[in-house]
C-alpha cells in the first residue's frame, strides 16, 4: 500500500510527510517534504501500549489503514498520530 501527497514546495521550510508505504509487519517507509526517507517500526510502541484504542492497531488490517492528512501520518481521523519530529528521527517512543 502506498499513500502519497504531492504538495512539496522547495521554499517550504516546514517538514511534512508526503509519502508512506507499508513495508512489512508494522514497518512503514516514510518520505518527507525535504526528500529524507525513514523506515519506522511501530511494533514496540503498539506492543507496549496498554490503551485498547492503540493496541487495536496490532491487528495489521487496522494498522494498514493509515493516511496522510495535512502533512501528518494518521490513523482513523487522528485516533493515532505521531509527532513529525519522531517520525523524522525514526524513533517512536
Amino acid at each position: 500500500m502506498i499513500i502519497q501527497v504531492n504538495k512539496y514546495q522547495e521554499d517550504n521550510p516546514i517538514i511534512e510527510v508526503i509519502l508512506a508505504t507499508w513495508i512489512a509487519d508494522y514497518v512503514l517507509e516514510i518520505k518527507f517534504s525535504d526528500g529524507k526517507t525513514n523506515k519506522v517500526d511501530f511494533k514496540k510502541f503498539l506492543s507496549n501500549s496498554s490503551h485498547p484504542e492503540i493496541r487495536k492497531y496490532l491487528n495489521q488490517d487496522y494498522f494498514k489503514l493509515f493516511k496522510i492528512k495535512d502533512g501528518n501520518l494518521i490513523w482513523n481521523d487522528y485516533e493515532m498520530i505521531f509527532p513529525i519530529e519522531d517520525l523524522y528521527s525514526g524513533m517512536i517512543l
